[in-house]
């Protein structure tokens, strides 16, 4: 899509260097000439809101490592050392605990883009597969690191978790051993986790570069859903265009991103977590972190442990398969109106899951859950199927230029 770079730098070193090492090159054709779709809204900016919180998270980790001490007995204490006797050590610590919540609800609105417009259709299956890799890698960065303040909250999540895999058949309960690192939660388990922590982050990033790289290849979807025909008319160079827009959005979510870390730092994080782990006290309502809420709904929501692990597993490996679950010819919903009303309510669906998972599993609550489950896979595995079929689509646009002239009533040409 970007092409080879056509970048000629202007000194006779920046010359030398890009003979032998086309770095400048690079980064102009990406980051710079590179044509994005003229049409692009602010919900494309989230891309470059995550690749903030990515290295904003990667920073504030680096220093709070140099200050946690992973051991069982010591854990809490350096955790309560850092905010109290750290140099703009609560700071950090509210920085990173609330920086996760930021990166889980700006992929969260990555993925719902993806899945109203349909970037993961036909050239961008790789591209949307490594998202989901992202994704997965974001989650278990996120669970180890809800374990290392070694709260309440922390050992007991850390426990109920890691038993899942116990129900695996065969290799359940070896894996188990190896995660705890003996046969219950303690201090081998807590070595672990702080260096998968500390690792994953950087594997991630080369996940996100893979990502980019794949974007840049096929190019970036748009609102209309339709592949550029002519580069002239139908794009605008990176910059300044979308580095602007990019700034823009960036600077409006650091403010949400600083209201909850002045005003509301301990607000998503959990009361018992405050107090020192204690395996002989169970608290009264086991809970994660918000942004695995859905997924924990739908593991209790089925009554088979087994069940419950592969339908939680599952509800993340179906989003890899949406290219070929999705049949429809047509990407953007803003041109499928029955997809477009389904789609809302498979949003619905996903912040009820969300409520649900952190209530009770009791009475109602669990019923509720058991209803939303079947939505949120019907709506990949029978719904999406079907409408490709069934659903005619309203007029598509031609081209990215004709969608934004037909706003002023130009005509479009019939969906296929």
């Amino acid at each position: 899509m970007s092409g080879p770079s056509t970048f000629v730098p202007q000194s006779a070193v920046g010359r030398w260097l890009e003979s032998r090492l086309p770095i400048m090159g690079l980064m102009h054709g990406s980051f710079v000439s590179y044509p994005t779709p003229r049409n692009l809204n602010y919900m494309w900016t989230f891309g470059a809101i995550l690749s903030f919180m990515l290295g904003a998270q990667i920073i504030t980790g680096i220093v709070l490592a140099m200050h946690y001490t992973p051991h069982v007995d010591y854990a809490f204490l350096s955790v309560e050392q850092i905010m109290r006797d750290v140099n703009w050590g609560w700071f950090l610590r509210y920085s990173h605990a609330n920086g996760a919540s930021m990166f889980f609800v700006a992929v969260y609105i990555h993925m719902f883009r993806g899945l109203y417009y349909g970037s993961y259709k036909a050239p961008r299956e790789v591209l949307w597969i490594l998202g989901v890799v992202i994704f997965l890698i974001m989650m278990a960065t996120a669970f180890m690191g809800y374990v290392l303040p070694w709260g309440q909250m922390s050992f007991w999540g850390a426990t109920v978790i890691t038993n899942l895999f116990s129900a695996i058949p065969l290799v359940g309960e070896a894996i188990t051993t190896w995660l705890w690192g003996g046969y219950s939660v303690d201090n081998p388990t807590l070595n672990r986790f702080f260096a998968l922590h500390y690792l994953l982050p950087f594997m991630l990033v080369g996940v996100v570069v893979l990502h980019v790289w794949a974007l840049h290849v096929v190019g970036q979807n748009n609102p209309a859903g339709v592949d550029v025909k002519n580069v002239q008319r139908d794009t605008l160079p990176f910059t300044p265009f979308a580095t602007v827009k990019d700034s823009f959005a960036v600077v409006v979510f650091l403010i949400f991103y600083s209201w909850w870390i002045f005003y509301m730092p301990n607000y998503l994080g959990h009361a018992d977590n405050y107090i020192e782990a204690n395996p002989l006290v169970t608290p009264a309502h086991i809970v994660p972190e918000w942004y695995f809420l859905p997924f924990y709904a739908i593991l209790r929501a089925i009554p088979s442990k087994l069940g419950g692990v592969l339908a939680m597993f599952g509800a993340i490996a179906v989003l890899a398969f949406l290219p070929w679950l999705d049949t429809s010819k047509v990407r953007s919903a803003n041109y499928r109106p029955v997809y477009r009303v389904f789609f809302w309510v498979f949003v619905l669906a996903c912040i009820g899951l969300g409520y649900l998972g952190a209530m009770p599993a009791e009475g109602g609550y669990v019923l509720a859950s058991r209803l939303l489950t079947l939505y949120y896979f019907a709506f990949f595995l029978v719904i999406m199927p079907l409408l490709g079929m069934f659903e005619r689509p309203k007029p598509v646009p031609a081209t990215i230029a004709d969608s934004i002239l037909s706003r002023g009533g130009a005509k479009l040409q019939p969906a296929e």
